[in-house]
């Protein structure tokens, strides 16, 4: 053996076993060649072949052998001089897009009417050839299911990696001679001309298109994925960029992909629904779908061996074929049912322990799989083991929230869509506006209110007789009009995370009167509470203090800030529904409240009667001390970012919560005044019109000059008896009234 530079003469033989043959690399003594994967082989001065290499101890050294397909296609002879050198492929560009390949039996007596799947053929030809040089006209023995099979390179297609555009995960294909296959390689079959090969199956037509781990072209509307975009594009980033480079260029960064995504959020977000769409729309197998109590068995061992059923066509197919193996997904849908933080379940059996520990061995154990993507769902984070939740495991978190604005136009939509593509959709149906109006409405809540507009709709052609009728005639005419979306929002479908818009309206029944500087300075101040909430980056958490006498009107103004700002999510904690909880309930019912405020981007709450709900009574004293550690934590928590939250407590006991060491966790104290003057109680009676101009000048007078102190809940009420009065006299008898209720003083 001599060698020139990096220029080695060899022999050339034949292939030592018909296994090595079916191998259609060239095999090389084992001590030849280390650490190279392709060389170049020159037949003669101006004739080479590229070659994949395989090191073997049945190759005497200074012998490079190739199986009869080879020899005949480079017309290399026995024992013949070959001079050979190392080949690199730049993996930036060399590597293989899209192959056409030519298909037919390679001994014409095996000929079989079976039909073979070229789909699948496809996907057996990426596992064997991974890695593998391939060049035009180069012929291959293919062994698929038990049948030789001998294919031939039609056409090459590389991606020029170094064209990549910013924006997108793929590269700009160029044909060629030669090119490096990848596990992401298009493999397209052709029926070779005479063959009486069977194929099926979409790899079959001519034009190979290129392939990637995931298509960089998907269309949100087309996959029925809306308000989405932002979360897609992240978990794109994290779990898929890495798959869609070269393998070498993978090992070269020394990177492992991401074998784990968690999606979590409310009920009816879309989690399901992004991993259902995740699973089609990858070059994959196909995904294993299971629910977390599925795993569960009453057997004792049944369980982890359920979980280990979920891997094994992964590890087989990690042992058999390296790192070219396929992508095996796996999607959990209710995880936290499975995967319980260890020692939180009771019972002498600890099954989900055991569960945890199966799967986080299978994940991030000894032997480690990189070929697959766990792929779990939960609405209930907090219940998941940690460790589950480490780099390694279930490391990419995406939190699936409620849509903006923009994602409910995407939603509504995609919903409606088939009824604009038939003509069903009324014209004065605006998206825009519905998507206004569904504010914290989940994907499904919108979904279900294009039902119930549907249903409601429908039910207009239903004659109303003693059987059920349909208008046939009318049918053909059917559209689902505004009314119809608008009585669906007012009757059939609630928002679950919406505002508490029924329980302020009754706080606002009788409005509120500005009778003077004192309501107008509260309203200013609410004002300012809320724009600062609003624009402010620096303080997304806003909270203020209604202080006042009883009956001052706080509740009703916090009502009118919050009604004004018009805030996404708003809720009022009142001690009224919380009746006969004992302290453990009435913290969680409280945390529930300022949890459901995190999951929206702009939310307010209302603390109203603060005493109420700390059970403070001057008797003793006496208050719950659980409710007060509870809600001078929810006070002082900041919201998640990007999230901004407005709380406005109200109290009628200021010294209480100064002694509490409460007051001090507001930003901002407001005192809400009582009627103090004449001028205030005659701007009231002015405003109710009850009483008649004359009747307004002689109450006037008789309160003119008299202290005055009264809160306007109180008023209204002294109003209303007023109402009822006779005319003659009602007057008088409405200043002695104020005089007995002190009032007025007398």
């Amino acid at each position: 053996m001599a060698a020139t530079g990096d220029k080695i003469s060899m022999k050339a033989s034949k292939c030592p076993s018909d296994e090595l043959s079916l191998t259609n690399a060239a095999i090389v003594n084992a001590g030849e060649f280390k650490d190279v994967s392709h060389v170049m082989v020159s037949v003669t001065p101006h004739t080479n072949f590229v070659f994949t290499i395989i090191p073997h101890t049945a190759v005497a050294p200074g012998r490079i052998a190739f199986n009869a397909v080879h020899r005949k296609w480079a017309s290399i002879v026995i024992s013949s001089d070959l001079v050979v050198r190392k080949y690199m492929f730049n993996s930036k560009n060399q590597c293989i897009g899209s192959v056409s390949l030519q298909v037919d039996y390679l001994n014409k007596k095996n000929v079989s009417s079976e039909i073979l799947d070229s789909d699948k053929m496809a996907a057996e030809f990426n596992m064997l050839f991974g890695n593998f040089a391939l060049s035009v006209d180069q012929p291959l023995v293919f062994c698929y299911e038990k049948k030789n099979l001998l294919v031939t390179v039609l056409d090459i297609e590389v991606i020029d990696y170094t064209a990549m555009a910013k924006d997108k995960m793929a590269g700009k294909p160029m044909k060629a001679n030669i090119g490096l296959m990848t596990p992401n390689t298009a493999v397209v079959f052709e029926k070779a001309e005479g063959s009486q090969i069977n194929l099926k199956g979409k790899s079959k037509g001519k034009t190979a298109q290129q392939q990637s781990i995931i298509n960089p072209d998907w269309d949100f509307n087309k996959m029925g994925i809306g308000g989405l975009d932002k979360e897609f594009s992240a978990i794109f980033r994290r779990a898929f960029a890495s798959r869609v480079f070269p393998p070498d260029i993978v090992e070269q960064l020394g990177m492992k992909h991401v074998r784990g995504i968690l999606l979590f959020g409310p009920p009816g977000t879309g989690k399901t629904l992004m991993a259902r769409q995740i699973g089609k729309m990858l070059n994959a197998r196909e995904p294993k779908i299971v629910n977390g109590p599925q795993i569960l068995d009453k057997y004792v061992g049944e369980s982890e061996a359920n979980v280990r059923k979920l891997f094994a066509e992964a590890e087989e197919e990690e042992k058999r074929c390296g790192r070219n193996s396929g992508l095996h997904i796996i999607i959990f849908d209710e995880i936290d049912a499975i995967c319980k933080a260890r020692g939180s379940v009771a019972g002498s059996s600890a099954v989900h322990d055991t569960v945890v520990n199966q799967l986080l061995a299978k994940l991030d154990g000894v032997e480690q799989l990189n070929n697959i993507l766990v792929i779990g769902m939960t609405n209930r984070k907090d219940m998941i083991d940690e460790a589950l939740m480490r780099p390694g495991r279930l490391e990419v978190q995406m939190e699936i929230g409620l849509p903006d604005e923009h994602g409910r136009v995407q939603i509504l939509t995609i919903h409606t869509e088939t009824m604009r593509e038939n003509n069903k959709l009324n014209p004065d149906v605006d998206i825009k506006e519905l998507a206004g109006l569904t504010k914290n409405f989940s994907g499904a809540e919108i979904e279900g209110l294009v039902r119930a507009a549907q249903s409601t709709a429908m039910n207009r052609l239903i004659k109303a007789s003693s059987t059920v009728e349909v208008d046939t005639s009318a049918v053909e005419q059917l559209l689902v009009s505004r009314v119809d979306f608008m009585h669906a929002l007012q009757n059939d479908v609630k928002s679950a995370f919406g505002s508490s818009k029924e329980q302020l309206e009754e706080l606002l029944a009788n409005g509120i009167i500005s009778w003077g500087e004192p309501v107008k300075r509260v309203l200013e101040d609410g004002d300012l509470a809320v724009a600062q909430t609003k624009s402010s980056d620096k303080t997304p958490l806003v909270t203020m203090l209604l202080e006042g006498t009883p009956g001052a009107g706080k509740t009703a103004l916090a009502a009118k800030i919050t009604k004004l700002a018009d805030f996404p999510f708003t809720k009022l904690c009142s001690p009224g529904n919380m009746i006969g909880f004992h302290e453990s309930a009435k913290c969680q019912a409280i945390k529930k409240i300022f949890d459901d405020a995190y999951k929206s981007p702009l939310s307010c709450i209302i603390l109203d009667d603060v005493e109420r709900l700390l059970d403070y009574v001057p008797i003793g004293p006496r208050f719950s001390n659980l409710v007060l550690q509870a809600l001078l934590v929810l006070l002082k928590k900041r919201p998640p970012a990007g999230r901004k939250l407005l709380i406005i407590a109200t109290t009628s006991r200021k010294d209480v919560l100064l002694e509490m060491e409460m007051l001090s966790v507001f930003n901002t104290v407001v005192h809400v005044s009582s009627i103090s003057t004449s001028d205030q109680l005659i701007s009231v009676l002015d405003n109710t019109e009850v009483f008649t101009k004359h009747e307004v000048e002689y109450i006037q007078k008789k309160s003119h000059g008299k202290r005055v102190f009264v809160g306007i809940k109180k008023l209204l009420v002294l109003i209303e008896m007023a109402r009822q009065m006779d005319e003659k006299g009602r007057a008088n008898k409405f200043v002695e009234l104020l005089e007995d209720e002190g009032v007025i003083e007398m």
